[in-house]
């Protein structure tokens, strides 16, 4: 592995690995999703990318657990698939959350981050429960690994390189 990889989020295929087309690509990075995952793949049109994967912050399944860890930022990975130089290209964003009523907003965080992102966000609470007996009420683990690995291992399967965009075009 190339040291500009590691910072970049960049992974190869392995050599030989036979080279599929774009749609065997979106195909396979769609195909990460799943019903119990925090994140999810999307269609990126809408923003001018080919897939988003994103966390379910949204989703009425999750957005109790994020609101109950009181995640104030949260990142997008967008995806761009180059069938010319087999890439799929990933640039990370990071968006600040904002809790009304238990319901999530998302914006654009002030520092307006770009690039790629490595972080763990992580807690654990205990309080007396329903029945007046001290217990946990939530435990969570939020990785931007999570996220990544599939999408890179989708992609290297593919013999395609997954490929970190910090600096120029997506």
């Amino acid at each position: 592995m190339r040291l500009f990889d590691f910072f970049s989020s960049t992974k190869r295929p392995a050599e030989g690995t036979p080279v599929c087309s774009a749609q065997d690509v979106r195909e396979r990075l769609l195909a990460v999703n799943r019903p119990t995952a925090p994140f999810q793949v999307v269609d990126g049109a809408s923003e001018g990318v080919d897939l988003i994967a994103e966390w379910r912050i949204v989703d009425a399944q999750w957005y109790e657990i994020f609101a109950k860890a009181s995640l104030e930022k949260v990142f997008k990975i967008y995806l761009k698939l180059d069938e010319a130089t087999h890439e799929v290209r990933a640039l990370d964003r990071e968006y600040s959350v904002s809790w009304s009523a238990g319901v999530p907003t998302l914006s654009l965080s002030a520092e307006k981050f770009r690039g790629q992102k490595q972080s763990i966000e992580f807690g654990k609470a205990w309080a007396f429960t329903e029945n007046l007996a001290p217990g946990q009420v939530y435990n969570y683990h939020f990785n931007t690994k999570e996220l990544k690995e599939p999408l890179q291992s989708a992609a290297t399967a593919c013999g395609w390189t997954y490929k970190g965009v910090t600096f120029g075009k997506l």
